[in-house]
C-alpha cells in the first residue's frame, strides 16, 4: 500500500489513543462550573447540585462560580473564550445559547462556533400566576379580561431576554392581546409587585411562585410546557387551555469551549448520566420544581439547534429587543 495510506493510518490510530488517554486521564484537577446568572436562581440551583456530585464521582472538587451581567452573555463569553480542555464548564439556560444571538445587536461570542453542547441536565415548566384577587380564575378569562380593558394589562418578566419575558411575547401573539412588559432584576421582585398589584401577571419559575401559589396570595392558571407539572396538580398547560403549540421550557444544559476533545466531551457527559441516575439529585430538584432531563451530546445539540429556531421566529414576530 501507498506510504501516505500508512501515514494517515498511523496518525489516526495516535490521536484514537491520545484522545483514549484523555478521557482516561480526565479530571485530574479541579474543574469550574460557570453559571451566567446571580445565586439562588433556578440555573444556579441545578449547578450547584450537579457539582457537589460529579466532584464526589470524578474525586476532584467542581467548582460552581456565578459570572453575572449582561442577560447571561459575560458568563457565556468567558467559557468560550476558556481553554478548550473540559475543566471550564458552563450551566446554561435558553437565554445565552438560543435567545440572545437574536435579541442582541452584537454578542461577544457565537454559541453556535464557539460552544459545544455536552449534556441536558434539567427542565422545568413556567407557571402563569396573578394576583389571587384578580378576577380571572383561569386562561381563558385572563384573555376575556385582557381584551375588555383598553389599554391592555402588563406582565413581569425576571429580565428582557429571558424565558419568561418570550414566555409573554408568545402568549401575546397567540392571544391576540395588548400586553406591556415590564422587566425586573429577578424573579423575587417581579413576585413582591404582583402581589402589590403594580403588575398583572407573571409567567414566573416554580421556585419563587410556589410558596405563593400555597399561601393563597397568588393564582397559578397554566404552566408553559406541553406536560402539566406534578408540583401543580390539576393546573393545566397553556397549551391545553385554548393554545395548542405554546410550548416554553426553562432548561439547563452543559456546554464546553468549542475544540474540546471528542473523549473529554463523553467524559463530562456520562458523569452527567450517572449524577442524573441518583435519586437524591431529582429528589433535590424537585423541591426547586425541575426535574433531570438527560440528553447525550448529539441529541442535545439537535434539541439545541430546535430551541434556536423557535426563538429565531419568536424574537422576529414579537420585536423584542434588549433594553
Amino acid at each position: 500500500m501507498p506510504l501516505n495510506f500508512h501515514l494517515r493510518r498511523l496518525a489516526m490510530t495516535l490521536a484514537v489513543l491520545a484522545t483514549g488517554a484523555a478521557s482516561a486521564a480526565y479530571p485530574d484537577k479541579p474543574v469550574r462550573l460557570i453559571v451566567a446568572f446571580s445565586p439562588g436562581g433556578a440555573t444556579d440551583v441545578v449547578a450547584r447540585a450537579l457539582g457537589v456530585r460529579l466532584g464526589q464521582l470524578w474525586g476532584h472538587p467542581v467548582v460552581v462560580e456565578n459570572k453575572t451581567g449582561a442577560g447571561g452573555n459575560i458568563g457565556a463569553d468567558f467559557v468560550a473564550k476558556s481553554p478548550s480542555n473540559g475543566y471550564t464548564l458552563l450551566l446554561a439556560s435558553p437565554a445565552e445559547i438560543a435567545i440572545n444571538p437574536y435579541l442582541y445587536a452584537q454578542l461577544p461570542y457565537d454559541p453556535a462556533k464557539d460552544l459545544l453542547p455536552v449534556s441536558k441536565v434539567a427542565s422545568a415548566p413556567l407557571v402563569l400566576v396573578v394576583n389571587a384577587k384578580a378576577p380571572s380564575k383561569n386562561v381563558k378569562e385572563l384573555v376575556a379580561n385582557i381584551k375588555a380593558t383598553p389599554a391592555g394589562l402588563n406582565y413581569a418578566s425576571s429580565g428582557t431576554g429571558g424565558p419568561q419575558h418570550l414566555a409573554g411575547e408568545l402568549f401575546r401573539l397567540m392571544s391576540d392581546t395588548k400586553l406591556t412588559h415590564v422587566p425586573y432584576k429577578g424573579g423575587a421582585p417581579a413576585i413582591t409587585d404582583l402581589l402589590g398589584g403594580q403588575v398583572d401577571l407573571f409567567f414566573s419559575g416554580l421556585p419563587p411562585a410556589l410558596p405563593q401559589v400555597k399561601a393563597g396570595r397568588l393564582r397559578a392558571l397554566a404552566v408553559t410546557t406541553d406536560k402539566p407539572s406534578a408540583l401543580l396538580p390539576g393546573i393545566p398547560t397553556v397549551a391545553d387551555s385554548g393554545y395548542p403549540g405554546f410550548n416554553i421550557e426553562n432548561w439547563q444544559g452543559l456546554f464546553v469551549p468549542a475544540g474540546t476533545p471528542p473523549a473529554v466531551v463523553q467524559a463530562i457527559a456520562h458523569g452527567v448520566a450517572s449524577v442524573a441516575a441518583d435519586k437524591s439529585f431529582a429528589e433535590q430538584l424537585t423541591v426547586q420544581g425541575a426535574v433531570p432531563d438527560l440528553l447525550p451530546p448529539a441529541e442535545f445539540a439537535a434539541f439545541v439547534r430546535a430551541e434556536s429556531q423557535k426563538y429565531s421566529k419568536l424574537v422576529k414576530e414579537s420585536g423584542a429587543k434588549a433594553d
